[in-house]
């Protein structure tokens, strides 16, 4: 078993996706200096109808951070625009997802069908072999079989690469994988990348200050309107103001008081109604997921335990994993869980590698 920085052969040709921050500018610096023949690529994501002037400013500020971190480096960089694919397969399903009472994971989906998809085609197409990003995580080559594995940095980001096929992760470099953070940001401070103290992005690339209910009203199209809030048994407890502008686990903002605590346990677009309900109502021990993805195997024949994270910042928890066809699956965990949410990811893990991942579904 072999992991970066061993070179798989000389001249071969790698371009690295570039956002114009540390982890990524990190990342084309070490494949240089481990003998890649590298490129550097920043992708036109958002659409430039959905942007002010100052916003599409910080776009070509981003492509020009890169751009520079390339010049100090000393390769190629390639701007081109898949914001047209961006916009129908990230954004598109983004504003789907919340029309229909679910909370979606944008950088997951986008993961999979623009870093991992478009850049992918786009990198074969001009020659390239491989790809490679600044996520922290492991890809290795076990007989015939590419898997992926958990990064041994607190910073892990294998849950949003759990959507990626083995044939995507055997065309993809980590330069990262078993570094932390600290020591990426000193790589780029001793070799004088300009990002070096560039910040971190918190927030969805497109979601202005991550107000996502104002960008859903902008640009979401007809909406869902008002509708009942009510408590678990179906009484009507008051009206809320679109499901939209609500989401599994949220207690504040909801307009409506109680002489207790009450949370958003269930979102039902049909009935169009929002469930809330006590703190105990916000815990599950069974979870249903669809759009089943498997990296470690081509297929579960037989329940499996595994662990399994329902969003990013959750701790792993043992889970049985039980396959029911048609890429759905059901997940029973040993210890119940908060605020699972429809649409966002369950990942899943046999020890340190990543078995796959599936939707959150009803």
């Amino acid at each position: 078993m072999k992991s970066f920085p061993t070179n798989n052969g000389p001249g071969l040709r790698v371009l690295v996706g570039m956002s114009g921050g540390v982890d990524s500018s990190v990342a084309a610096l070490c494949l240089r200096d481990a003998g890649y023949d590298v490129a550097g690529i920043t992708m036109r994501l958002k659409p430039r109808h959905m942007l002010n002037d100052a916003q599409a400013a910080a776009v070509e500020k981003e492509i020009a951070d890169a751009a520079a971190v390339c010049a100090k480096l000393g390769i190629e960089h390639f701007a081109p625009d898949f914001s047209a694919a961006f916009e129908e397969n990230v954004i598109g399903a983004f504003i789907s997802a919340y029309k229909n009472g679910e909370t979606p994971n944008p950088c997951f989906r986008c993961n999979q069908t623009i870093k991992f998809g478009v850049m992918l085609d786009w990198a074969l197409a001009h020659g390239f072999d491989k790809i490679a990003t600044g996520h922290y995580a492991e890809i290795v080559e076990e007989g015939e079989r590419t898997k992926l594995k958990r990064s041994p940095d607190q910073k892990d980001q294998s849950y949003f690469l759990s959507g990626l096929t083995p044939a995507q992760l055997s065309r993809t470099l980590l330069p990262l994988n078993r570094m932390g953070k600290a020591e990426t940001r000193a790589l780029a401070q001793q070799h004088g990348l300009p990002v070096a103290q560039k910040p971190d992005s918190q927030e969805i690339c497109f979601i202005p200050d991550n107000d996502y209910v104002s960008f859903l009203e902008r640009f979401g199209g007809p909406l869902p309107g008002p509708g009942d809030f009510v408590a678990p048994d179906g009484a009507v407890l008051g009206a809320h103001r679109g499901i939209y502008r609500y989401t599994i686990g949220q207690r504040k903002g909801l307009g409506i008081t109680f002489g207790e605590p009450r949370f958003v346990t269930a979102i039902d677009a049909a009935r169009n109604t929002v469930t809330l309900g006590r703190d105990a109502d916000r815990y599950t021990a069974d979870v249903r997921l669809r759009a089943l993805n498997l990296i470690a195997v081509d297929a579960l024949e037989a329940p499996v335990w595994v662990e399994a994270k329902v969003r990013y910042a959750a701790k792993a928890d043992r889970a049985l994993l039980t396959p029911t066809g048609g890429g759905t699956a059901q997940l029973r965990f040993d210890t119940p869980q908060r605020a699972v949410t429809p649409g966002q990811v369950a990942a899943l893990y046999t020890g340190d590698y990543v078995l796959g991942s599936g939707i959150i579904t009803r």
